[in-house]
């Protein structure tokens, strides 16, 4: 089994990035409950949107400036979770 890798990742609008994971699955997830929900320090700066809109991808995931990375089963998980949302 291959790890899951985000391949692809783009700036949508507000908190939303449109990602391409390695096994071909592709969707808009919308980041700004969880950015807003988490209470840890590092998740504040990604608060201002222009923090967030700078992020980079590395080898496996998306990366901002502050150290935070974002697991890519996490945000798999999420994108499938809020594209079954829309479908309800």
């Amino acid at each position: 089994m291959e790890l899951l890798k985000v391949i692809k990742a783009s700036y949508v609008d507000g908190y939303k990035l449109d990602l391409l994971f390695n096994n071909q699955y592709s969707a808009v997830v919308d980041l700004k409950s969880s950015i807003f929900s988490d209470k840890r320090e590092i998740f504040k700066q990604l608060q201002n949107l222009t923090f967030f809109k700078n992020f980079k991808q590395n080898r496996w995931t998306i990366e901002w400036e502050n150290g935070l990375d974002l697991a890519p089963e996490f945000l798999y998980d999420l994108a499938i979770k809020q594209k079954n949302r829309e479908k309800e």
